[in-house]
């Protein structure tokens, strides 16, 4: 794929996302806001899935391993 294809794809999905936000009929000051806005949202959420969700994923993978019987062994074993 050439470059300019790849220009006029990006733009063309630009125009897309600008007729269903409706951004387009905004003045550039509050088109600046609501970019704002929604940039700080998504790296809100992604920042919070990085941190959070390992350890959601880990406890129910440790959940699940636990309810089918696979119990975790004590760190202290007995010596016969």
């Amino acid at each position: 794929m050439d470059f300019k294809s790849m220009k006029n794809y990006l733009y063309w999905l630009y125009c897309q996302f600008e007729l269903i936000t409706c951004s387009y009929l905004m003045e550039p000051w509050e088109k600046l806001l609501f970019y704002t806005f929604n940039i700080a949202m998504l790296v809100t959420v992604l920042y919070t899935a990085y941190i959070f969700v390992p350890g959601h994923v880990s406890a129910a993978f440790d959940f699940f391993l636990r309810l089918f019987g696979n119990q975790h062994e004590n760190t202290v074993s007995v010596v016969k």
